[in-house]
């Protein structure tokens, strides 16, 4: 895939001023050129173009907000004076794996006043006779070569970690943010407990009414199920109006009239 194209993928709908990290690593380059990427990616503090073939960055446009440029793994042997005006606030340059074979090659990094870190590893001038003591000499301004300092103790994160770091303080911002707004309004939650207390007391009284109404239906239909059992039983006897003597308040008479009250 070549360089624009992917560029546009990353985009992801976003504009060019809302990119602040962009990866173009194993994309082809065209004749060795930086192509697609423009001064419209204006708040860009991340770009890494690892392995996409590169032999100069003329092309570059100026980003004043990059703090770290990755360029490890291309055909770069020269060209790095226009860094200087293209992206003035480097913090960390990667440029390991090129065709970088002497001091003179790094110079213009001088005009770099914020550069911390440079990386120069599998380059042929790492081969050089005191090479690290003179490249800190060139680039006072340095404080890490290769991952190490002045005295060889090894940074404390690599450049990728320092930068995903910052990346990851402002994600636990807006979580912050986030958290702040829901909490902000405690009031909100007593309501919401008042809310299901409500809800499990009318629950309770439902199941204690439908109690209720079960029980109800359970006596009536025991009175029923008597009635016809006693009336068919004396029935079946040829009693039927014991039967129902037995059920209605009014005594019957041998002769089948209703008799008196007493």
């Amino acid at each position: 895939m070549d360089m624009k194209k992917r560029i546009h993928l990353e985009l992801r709908n976003r504009t060019p001023s809302d990119v602040k990290e962009l990866v173009l690593d194993n994309c082809r380059s065209n004749e060795g050129k930086i192509e697609g990427l423009t001064d419209e990616f204006e708040e860009l503090e991340f770009l890494s173009t690892i392995n996409v073939g590169l032999t100069t960055v003329a092309h570059l446009p100026k980003l004043k907000k990059l703090k770290k440029l990755e360029l490890s793994d291309n055909r770069i042997s020269g060209g790095l004076e226009v860094l200087a005006d293209k992206c003035p606030n480097l913090t960390h340059l990667n440029l390991s794996g090129n065709k970088i074979k002497d001091l003179s090659t790094i110079e213009p990094l001088k005009e770099l006043g914020s550069l911390k870190s440079l990386d120069l590893f599998n380059c042929e001038v790492t081969n050089l006779n005191e090479y690290r003591d003179n490249v800190f000499k060139l680039l006072p301004q340095l404080t890490y070569l290769d991952g190490y300092d002045k005295e060889d103790k090894e940074a404390p994160d690599s450049d990728a970690e320092v930068y995903a770091e910052g990346l990851d303080d402002e994600d636990e911002d807006e979580d912050d943010e986030e958290e702040y707004d829901e909490d902000a309004l405690p009031g909100d939650e007593e309501d919401e407990e008042g809310e299901d207390d409500e809800e499990e007391n009318e629950e309770e009284e439902e199941e204690d009414l439908s109690g209720e109404v079960g029980d109800f239906y359970s006596i009536t239909y025991a009175y029923v199920y008597v009635f016809f059992f006693l009336f068919f039983f004396f029935k079946s006897q040829h009693s039927w109006r014991k039967a129902l003597s037995f059920f209605s308040p009014f005594s019957l008479n041998e002769g089948g009239g209703r008799g008196r009250r007493e």
